[in-house]
């Protein structure tokens, strides 16, 4: 072990694991854990930390004695400075086996739980190019590469297009090529950029706030419907109908092309309005005969072909007969509601996002649904004794809560109103385990299911059922 500049150099550090984030695991020499940014389980490096902590360090290997058999070649050119791929350089069968590993880990030492065989991971079939939405930044102050610093040459051009370099919000790393969404996603972009280069277009400063173009973001359909787009910071007509109309001459199959003129200090348009320049406001996702609207506001699961493997698990994991009062709570857009509905007799759907109810009501009624009825507000005020004597008592929950999981009162009430089975959908399999350590008094752990929606990442979703003791 080296001292540097009071950082640690730890020497020949095997790599044991992979951890939460992304991150992989090794042990430093006085047995503490050190948490890498840049390695394989497999892999003997040398590292050196970043950061100190009680019972563990964070670094990065900065010198690799060996590599592990478990490594592959990353396909992007622009992994290990993007960040949107952490583990590209790792074999997909592994990436499987440490998604279940995390899953499995959570429950038993997150949860206390008594738990079946867990099934093995449902991996993805498309392991690039699954997205069906990316949004990409502007910036006038492009990240730059090491090798263009070392050259110390002037660089007059620094524009980009692209993602944010990880943990800083106003760098933005220029790509080129992007594997997670399908064409014509990479021609838009470079084209977009192309075309803003040549008529001088000024690209968006986030420190001090100026510039005409600040945001793209594309969706792509199941149903080869296309969506595109652009977040300007200034309303500066010509200059947005240029690029506009441009982007609809040159890509004639964009189904839905949109713009926002936003002038707040964040990028996020929930507020905004979205103003339809070309096309409809909209584009269609479709599901097992299902029909679902998509805006640029909607949630939809972003692997569309994953998520109806997803969705098939938890209609499975309901065991419906038909005969039974459905609850499917922080339902989003509606779509796992609708997707049970024919198997129930009645679904109730609750969430918090007003205008994601009003796309699923409009969403049952293209899709001729009439046994489904969504209701908007806050989980822990709307699901409460009153609206259960309203609607009646669930014979199945079914719920998928954003990452944070489930209210502690909402969890309460799951449990007051006492249901045969609950399903419960997960993309934090540490918050599901908390949540469901609440409940194992209670009901027991039926089938538990990981699904992945997100190769080359960390992420994991699970599906977890369970069925009340007797």
């Amino acid at each position: 072990m080296r001292k540097n500049r009071r950082r640690l150099i730890f020497e020949k550090v095997a790599v044991v694991d992979a951890g939460a984030k992304g991150k992989t695991v090794g042990k430093a020499p006085d047995g503490r854990i050190v948490f890498l940014d840049n390695a394989v389980p497999g892999d003997v490096v040398d590292v050196q930390t970043h950061k100190k902590r009680k019972s563990y360090f964070e670094g990065t290997a900065v010198a690799f004695h060996s590599l592990s058999e478990k490594r592959v070649e990353p396909e992007c050119e622009h992994f290990g400075v993007c960040g949107g791929c952490k583990w590209q350089n790792m074999g997909y069968d592994h990436q499987l086996y440490y998604k279940q590993k995390e899953v499995e880990n959570n429950l038993k030492r997150i949860g206390h739980l008594d738990l079946p065989e867990i099934q093995s991971i449902l991996g993805s079939k498309d392991i690039y190019f699954y997205r069906n939405k990316m949004e990409f930044s502007f910036s006038d102050s492009r990240w730059l590469t090491m090798d263009e610093i070392q050259s110390n040459k002037d660089i007059d051009n620094k524009n980009a297009l692209g993602f944010h370099i990880p943990g800083m919000w106003d760098k933005i790393l220029d790509i080129k090529k992007c594997h997670l969404q399908r064409d014509p996603s990479n021609a838009i972009r470079l084209e977009t950029k192309k075309f803003a280069q040549e008529n001088d277009l000024t690209f968006f400063n986030p420190r001090n706030q100026h510039g005409l173009l600040r945001t793209l973001m594309i969706r792509t359909a199941s149903t080869g419907e296309l969506m595109v787009l652009i977040q300007f910071f200034e309303e500066d007509k010509p200059q947005i109908e240029l690029l506009l109309n441009h982007l609809k001459e040159t890509f004639p199959d964009i189904t839905s092309l949109l713009y926002v003129v936003n002038t707040k200090q964040n990028d996020t348009i929930y507020d905004q309005e979205v103003i339809c320049f070309a096309g409809r406001d909209h584009i269609f996702e479709e599901m097992e005969g299902l029909s679902f609207k998509i805006t640029a506001k909607s949630f939809y699961q972003t692997n569309s072909e994953q998520a109806y493997e997803l969705y098939k698990i938890t209609r499975d994991f309901a065991m419906l007969t038909g005969n039974e009062l459905v609850y499917d709570l922080y339902t989003g857009t509606g779509t796992i509601a609708q997707f049970v509905a024919k198997k129930a007799k009645k679904v109730i759907g609750i969430e918090s996002v007003p205008d994601a109810i009003l796309d699923a009501k409009a969403n049952a009624e293209r899709n001729n649904i009439n046994n489904v009825a969504f209701f908007v507000g806050d989980m822990k005020n709307v699901f409460n004794d009153s609206f259960i004597a309203q609607h009646g008592k669930p014979d199945v929950i079914i719920t998928d809560p954003p990452r944070d999981g489930m209210h502690k009162d909402v969890v309460q009430q799951i449990l007051n109103i006492s249901p045969q089975r609950i399903v419960y959908v997960s993309c934090n399999s540490a918050t599901q385990a908390r949540d469901l350590e609440l409940m194992k008094d209670r009901y027991e752990v039926v089938k538990v299911q990981p699904v992945d929606m997100f190769p080359q990442t960390h992420h994991v979703e699970n599906v977890v059922l369970l069925k009340k003791k007797n």
